[in-house]
């Protein structure tokens, strides 16, 4: 639905509560609004006080039920309180400043956003109905919060455990004083979700720089602290851990041994520089520089460490919770359900250390869990969605060079994975050790998966979708498995890879569901009504029918040829344009191509691989523009974000540059198309990759050159709409002639 004019106004307006720099030259961090998009989040999505991938997330709450519509929402105009973790199924330690007068069973507050300054690292907000300016930064486990109160009045804060958040019920709560009278600690378990089976457990120290005056501590669980009339602002830090409390003592004086508020706020702003500035881009709009830099943000946000400052880490995946140690951070996190079009392209150019962590967490849950993860959260498994997509993670990060993990566990774990018993076997929220909801041996034996097969259990039993995304994984595995000389196993995966034309109808055209017997299941048509057509997952036929992104020249056989293919793949953009390339979250079968979700998010670029790269441009450029170019506190990420994919999916479009395979071939490339940037600079890690920096120039980039007329690479005339990953990591200036009109004959040697 198009909001009227005047609605989008008003919101850009308001999405202007955060920080301005006051002079000099705007530095990435300054160009970031957390406010985009927060009419209707997830609990997950709204950061403010945090760090890269913190383990805590200090942030006001305006909802706080539920997994979806909650944590801050724009529109409304009171805050619930003040909580830390704002994870993947992980919610905890709500607070709240008062004032004497306050009914500490009903402490919400009123808040206006012309009161309001929300930036990386930094929240402020002035609370009405008690008078207080709340101000909230932190390190990467200390949340730290600044709260001013009228002088008059009794200055008085909340700590209040019991309440419920996001969907957790906060159990076996055990908090008291700490013995010098100025802290309290404790621990609660949070209830177990039907995402995350099992309860989590986690440990506090809230400390104060004074003692309080009295406390009271309630049965249900809410701490209330006194401290009486104050001339000065309190300051309260809060140590977090998932180990125990001695770990929340550990992070507190490893990550926050002071009480100096402004020097962490100023902390936080030149860490996320840093991490932000190893992209730079130069010669767009405002808006076009707000979007990507917040979107580059959320791609460093939501997929939390759980690790302690000394590497120990919670293993949940036994019966009872073994503390364990690490040597790169752990990590829980949503499924890398589609990252190999987001995640897994953009971090390793700029960061690729963060996957050597999440590489790391994932091999010590199978070696202690018996399985790859899909999904942890609560470091447990939780199965969500579909298939084991973390092959295309592990893939790419060997392909690329970024190996500080135990390849050959990892390989081990992955082959277990891809045959029977395996995470492929789990359906989604598929809990039970021994899976039912499973297809692999219908897969490796029949060659695709029925739809129904009988005693099946679990979500996202979509016969179709799992063949596709199989056969995508195993060719994965199998270049994973040619890169450790593994040939006779990469022979069989890739055999396996092509199981997807056993799903091909030619008298439809089609993609199409099979039955138990091996006959097409009817009724079929491309798209249908409602969250998921029979066979895909929240999809139908008309985007899972190019889900095909290791063999798109196989493919493109069953279509009749490149031409047909693309003909096709046209007609489903052209249907798709009048609802924004997306739909309604729910109703994801009934587009022809759905940027809302992620079995759609390839399908732009695949123009350039038939032989067309000059319609890959036009196509990206519509997308990025139309689904994600809204900068205001109602558009942007269209409602789910998913813990930075569709940011750094988004942020690829940007700058021009995507991987088709995920990353994860032998020898990957970059797909090209046109940036909206006249420069944009990407900083390799020298730990990594030793070339400096990578350009790319586009002086004449602008809303309507989209289409490359000509490239040089370190000077020297390029024609492929592809480059190397081997050419990128050595640095170098890739330097693009961008017109209005196309040019279809650049980019096809």
């Amino acid at each position: 639905m198009i909001r009227p004019l005047l609605l989008i106004l008003i919101g850009s307006l308001h999405g202007l509560a955060h920080a301005q720099p006051a002079a000099g030259p705007r530095q990435p961090v300054d160009w970031v609004n957390p406010q985009i998009d927060t009419v209707k989040p997830r609990w997950f999505y709204f950061n403010s006080a945090c760090r890269p991938f913190g383990m805590v997330n200090l942030s006001p709450d305006t909802q706080t039920k539920g997994d979806w519509d909650a944590g801050y929402r724009y529109d409304d105009d009171s805050i619930e309180c003040f909580s830390h973790i704002h994870g993947w199924q992980l919610a905890g330690i709500a607070v709240m400043p008062v004032t004497g007068e306050t009914d500490p069973a009903a402490y919400a507050s009123h808040f206006s956003h012309d009161d309001e300054t929300v930036r990386p690292g930094y929240h402020k907000v002035l609370l009405k109905d008690h008078g207080i300016t709340a101000e909230l930064t932190s390190t990467t486990r200390v949340g730290l919060h600044r709260y001013t109160y009228p002088g008059d009045k009794t200055a008085r804060v909340i700590i209040d455990l019991s309440k419920p958040l996001m969907e957790c019920e906060m159990l076996d709560i055990k908090a008291g004083p700490g013995a010098d009278g100025t802290s309290i600690e404790g621990s609660f378990s949070m209830s177990p979700t039907k995402r995350r089976p099992k309860p989590f457990r986690a440990h506090f120290v809230a400390s104060f720089p004074r003692k309080f005056t009295r406390i009271e501590s309630a049965q249900d669980g809410r701490i209330i602290l006194d401290f009486g009339k104050l001339d000065a602002p309190l300051l309260m830090k809060v140590g977090l851990s998932y180990t125990g409390i001695d770990g929340a003592r550990l992070n507190l004086a490893a990550e926050l041994p002071h009480w100096d508020f402004d020097r962490i706020v100023a902390e936080s702003t030149a860490d996320w520089n840093q991490w932000l500035g190893r992209i730079e881009v130069e010669g767009g709009s405002d808006s076009q520089m707000t979007k990507f830099y917040t979107d580059v943000w959320h791609s460093l946000l939501g997929r939390r460490i759980i690790s302690d400052a000394d590497g120990s880490y919670p293993d949940n995946t036994g019966d009872s919770t073994v503390i364990r140690k690490g040597t790169l951070p752990h990590y829980n996190f949503d499924a890398l359900w589609g990252a190999q079009w987001s995640l897994n392209v953009l971090w390793p150019m700029a960061w690729p250390g963060v996957m050597d962590g999440f590489a790391e967490t994932m091999v010590n849950m199978y070696q202690n869990g018996g399985l790859i993860p899909r999904g942890p959260a609560g470091g447990n498994p939780t199965y969500v969605m579909i298939g084991d997509p973390a092959t295309s993670f592990f893939a790419a990060a060997w392909n690329k060079g970024i190996r500080n993990w135990n390849a050959e566990k990892a390989y081990e774990g992955l082959t277990k994975n891809a045959g029977i018993g395996g995470i492929r076997d789990h359906a989604g929220y598929e809990h039970d050790k021994d899976p039912a909801g499973g297809y692999m041996k219908y897969y490796i034996n029949r060659g695709y998966v029925p739809e129904d097969i009988p005693g099946s259990r679990g979500l996202h039993r979509n016969g179709a979708a799992m063949t596709l995304e199989s056969s995508y994984q195993d060719w994965c595995l199998a270049q994973f498995a040619l890169a450790l000389g593994k040939t006779d196993d990469a022979e069989t995966l890739l055999k396996r890879s092509k199981n997807y034309t056993n799903l091909w109808d030619r008298e439809v055209g089609w993609m199409r569901p099979r039955t138990m017997d091996g006959s097409w299941y009817e009724p079929f048509a491309p798209i249908a009504e409602g969250f998921t057509a029979k066979g895909f997952t929240e999809s139908a036929s008309a985007i899972y029918s190019f889900y095909v992104p290791h063999d798109l020249a196989g493919l493109a056989k069953l279509f009749g040829g490149p031409g047909a293919m693309a003909e096709r793949l046209e007609s489903n953009f052209q249907k798709a344009s009048s609802r924004r390339f997306i739909a309604d979250h729910g109703q994801h079968a009934i587009s022809w191509v759905d940027y809302e979700n992620q079995p759609s998010t390839g399908m732009a670029h695949i123009f350039s691989h038939l032989g067309k790269p000059w319609r890959s441009q036009y196509w990206v450029r519509q997308v990025q523009h139309h689904t994600f170019s809204d900068t205001t506190p109602y558009g942007g990420y269209n409602g789910d974000e998913d813990q930075g994919q569709m940011g750094a999916l988004s942020a690829l479009m940007a700058i021009g540059l995507f991987d088709m395979n995920g990353g994860a071939a032998i020898k990957p490339e970059y797909d090209l198309t046109a940036p909206l940037f006249k420069k944009v600079t990407i900083h390799l890690d020298p730990a990594y990759h030793p070339g400096g920096t990578f350009t790319i120039e586009a002086p004449d980039a602008s809303p309507e050159n989209i289409y490359i007329q000509s490239a040089t690479l370190n000077g020297k005339p390029w024609n492929s709409f592809q480059i190397p990953h081997a050419e990128f990591i050595n640095g170098g200036t890739l330097k693009l002639e961008l017109g209005s009109t196309p040019q279809p004959s650049w980019g096809l040697e």
